[in-house]
Order: structure tokens, then C-alpha cells, then sequence
């Protein structure tokens, strides 16, 4: 897969900015979930980079990665 497949977004996280590339739907996923818990999207991927178990993973393996895990739930 190649980067054409990704779409880039930009968020403040602890304070700076950061941009995060994922496969469209994965986005459509977490703005779903966004709209379930009543967040902005911005304010999801904060909650998710908060919440980071392992701070060394990706913050984009970690929005996969709760995407896929609130999907199966």
C-alpha cells in the first residue's frame, strides 16, 4: 500500500501539533465513534493518545488499533 491510500489529518495533542495518516476508513470509524461518545474527532484521538498503554506505538497503530477493538466490541 502506498501513501496515496492515506488521508493526512492534523491535531494539538500535549501542546503541539501533530498530523496523523490512516486509511479513509479507519477515519470514517473514528468519527463514528467520535459521534457515539458525543467527542469531536479531535477530541477522541486526544482521549486515544492520553490513553496509550505502550507510549512507544504509533499514535497511528493506536487509533487503528481502538477503531478495530470498539468495532468488535
Amino acid at each position: 500500500m502506498t501513501g496515496r491510500h492515506l488521508l493526512k489529518r492534523s491535531f494539538t495533542l500535549a501542546g503541539h501539533r501533530t498530523s496523523v495518516a490512516l486509511e479513509a476508513p479507519f477515519w470514517t470509524a473514528l468519527e463514528r465513534l467520535a459521534q457515539a461518545d458525543g467527542l469531536t474527532l479531535s477530541a477522541l484521538v486526544q482521549r486515544i493518545d492520553a490513553g496509550r498503554a505502550e507510549p512507544d506505538l504509533p499514535l497511528a497503530s493506536a487509533l487503528r488499533v481502538e477503531a478495530l477493538r470498539r468495532c468488535q466490541a
